[in-house]
């Protein structure tokens, strides 16, 4: 069974920082893009950030750009999620997701999702 589990979400001031990891299981997750995208209370899920199968290319949304960084080690079959400078408009539950394409920015490109880490940022 193909598993996605995020780790590492909970209540951080405005200006802090959290880390949200995502370990695999099932299968090896090295071959894939790998995205995180976030959804907020009475919102639809957006995209957050992508990593390329290797780690060499990263993508952000401009909401994120420049405060958040994505980080992956296919070695421990992991991606990472950096929230830097955090918001209280960061506040959502976080969601790590594979895709077995290339990076997309479009939830119907993923075919694997975690459960999902709430972030909640106070001010």
């Amino acid at each position: 069974q193909v598993q996605l589990v995020e780790s590492g979400g909970g209540l951080v001031q405005a200006g802090g920082s959290l880390r949200l990891s995502c370990t695999a299981s099932g299968r090896t997750f090295g071959g894939n893009a790998m995205g995180w995208f976030r959804q907020a209370p009475g919102k639809e899920r957006e995209f957050v950030g992508a990593v390329s199968w290797r780690g060499y290319s990263t993508y952000y949304s401009d909401s994120v750009k420049g405060r958040f960084t994505i980080s992956r080690d296919n070695a421990k079959n992991a991606v990472y999620l950096h929230l830097n400078s955090l918001k209280p408009e960061d506040t959502a539950v976080y969601y790590c997701a594979a895709a077995d394409n290339s990076w997309s920015d479009r939830l119907i490109d993923y075919d694997y999702w975690g459960q999902g880490a709430q972030v909640t940022v106070s001010s």
